[in-house]
């Protein structure tokens, strides 16, 4: 199989944003505070241990085991969540929406790389206890973006009416799911392990949150991971003063405002903030909190509170305040003792809008992490690749560039006219000589004609382009169909097929085949051959 390396800048699938993190440059410095090397891991831990409330760790671990209550944790798991009550156990932690059946392939490489680096920390400073967490997006609401995932060529999805948080959802329905995929899974050991995984998740629990949080234990409970929701009484209580402090004197707007007033200078603008970054829950409600006429309003319904009126009622029920995209980070980091968060690109990006206002609420800011991209290739596919003299970098390219990088280098000819255009441009300008010293005419008759025959050059060699690309064009439609195997859509592979599609053929030593080529500290691809 191919042995070259494609760095995440390099890829062409990272925003300018990301490969300049990547890469450091200065100029990005003051959006973040230390970058992710296991050496900068000692500061963090000492900050972060400065930083945290001992009597966080207390209520954090109670509403873990509530949270748990029906779930059954695996040994690993239940020690880590006991081990979080000590003062000298920390988390990395990774988000993700409740995604049905996981959806994309890259909700397992968060995961992974999250208990990997966990492994690499507990390695480096043994001294300390590492926990890997993920962080339910319970309270999101878009249920268009996770209501299905991609089984090779087909999607399976849940038709469901949803309004309020996704995690509060009821799995009514689900059942009809359950029987397309069955049908498409078909027979065989590992599509009954599926069917039972699917199964049991779904149809066995009433809401989504506990859906998710049994499936992502099946998958990764033997290694220890926590699972969070933040939906949760006693974790708001927690947050609380962030919460007030927020709808008093909106600090989080003003901040992230001024952050993005640098970062639009340069590069693109990842979220925006409201005046207040919070939405009331209920059940079947999820609005925004707006400041209208001296009141709090929830926007889009007939209820209006005073200040008086709304800070009772963050006292009295803090569950039904809910951060939106600007405060969850800030809200995860006040009720976990994190010291990464581990995210993709888009993620990344705007957490680099932050951390002026971490520090405005005097909350230490995390090392930010970018996930593990990965590509599952089949050993008969890498065969494929040699036989086709196809480098990863080829296989990564845009698919017309490669067709033409291709043809030139199977054709016998030169297919770049480039010393052809260059010797014209020579006689021309011998020609221009003469022109500037007669009527003028001339010389706009020498112009137009270079013009002309340059561009019939150019014509003639994208003529022979085409002519070669259908010479050869049993070979070129092979690399084809190779490429859109591997990048379907010509999108990456993991972020638009399902983990069930590889689990069918290679079942249960998928994760541990993937969990030992990823490095979560590498910024390069990893090409994993099944």
């Amino acid at each position: 199989m191919p042995t070259d390396c494609i760095s995440y800048q390099n890829s062409g699938y990272f925003t300018p944003l990301i490969n300049d993190y990547l890469d450091q440059k200065p100029e990005l410095k003051p959006l973040y505070h230390r970058f992710p090397t296991l050496a900068n891991f000692k500061e963090q831990l000492d900050e972060k241990q400065a930083n945290y409330p001992v009597e966080n760790r207390a209520v954090l671990v109670k509403a873990l085991e509530q949270q748990y209550l029906n779930s059954a944790a695996s040994a690993t798991t239940t020690l880590n969540i006991a081990a979080l009550a000590n003062p000298n156990t920390f988390t990395i932690t990774t988000g993700h929406q409740l995604n049905l059946f996981t959806g994309p392939l890259y909700f397992l490489y968060k995961i992974i790389s999250t208990i990997n680096l966990c492994d690499q920390l507990k390695n480096t400073y043994p001294e300390f206890h590492f926990v890997p967490v993920y962080w339910m997006a319970t309270e999101d609401h878009d249920f268009a973006e996770i209501n299905y995932f991609n089984f090779k060529n087909t999607k399976v999805k849940w038709n469901k009416d949803s309004q309020g948080p996704v995690g509060r959802l009821s799995t009514d329905g689900l059942e009809e799911v359950y029987h397309l995929f069955e049908k498409e899974l078909g027979p065989g050991e590992n599509a009954t392990k599926l069917k039972e995984l699917f199964h049991n998740s779904y149809l066995k629990h009433h809401n989504l949150a506990d859906a998710t949080r049994y499936l992502a234990n099946e998958l990764f409970g033997d290694k220890g991971l926590v699972i969070v929701d933040g939906d949760h009484k006693e974790l708001k209580q927690l947050f609380s003063p962030y919460v007030k402090k927020e709808l008093l004197e909106q600090t989080s707007f003003k901040k992230v405002s001024s952050t993005n007033t640098l970062i639009e200078k340069q590069y693109a603008i990842q979220v925006n903030p409201r005046p207040i970054n919070l939405f009331y829950i209920e059940d079947q409600l999820r609005e925004r909190i707006v400041f209208e006429n001296q009141q709090y309003h929830i926007n889009n319904t007939e209820l209006w509170f005073t200040e008086k009126e709304m800070i009772h009622l963050l006292e009295q029920e803090p569950e039904k305040f809910s951060p939106n995209v600007i405060l969850r980070p800030l809200y995860q980091e006040v009720i976990l003792p994190n010291l990464c968060y581990i995210g993709g690109g888009g993620e990344l990006a705007y957490w680099l809008q932050l951390k002026a206002n971490f520090e405005a609420n005097h909350t230490a800011f995390p090392i930010l992490l970018l996930r593990n991209s990965a590509l599952l290739v089949t050993q008969k596919q890498a065969e494929k690749a040699d036989t086709l003299n196809l480098s990863w970098n080829d296989l990564f390219s845009n698919q017309q560039l490669l067709f033409t990088r291709k043809t030139a280098e199977l054709s016998q000819f030169d297919l770049d006219f480039t010393p052809q255009k260059e010797f014209l441009k020579q006689q021309f300008a011998q020609l221009t000589t003469i022109a500037t010293q007669t009527d003028k005419s001339f010389l706009g008759a020498v112009k137009a004609q270079e013009i002309k025959q340059l561009k019939g050059l150019e014509n003639l060699e994208k003529r022979l382009l085409k002519a070669e690309k259908r010479v050869y064009t049993e070979k070129l439609e092979r690399i084809l169909l190779l490429q859109n195997e591997l990048f379907p859509n010509q999108s990456l592979q993991e972020r638009k097929a399902n983990f069930s599609q590889f689990f069918l053929e290679h079942g249960a030593s998928l994760i541990d085949s993937i969990r030992g080529e990823l490095n979560p500290l590498d910024s390069n691809f990893s090409i994993i051959t099944l």
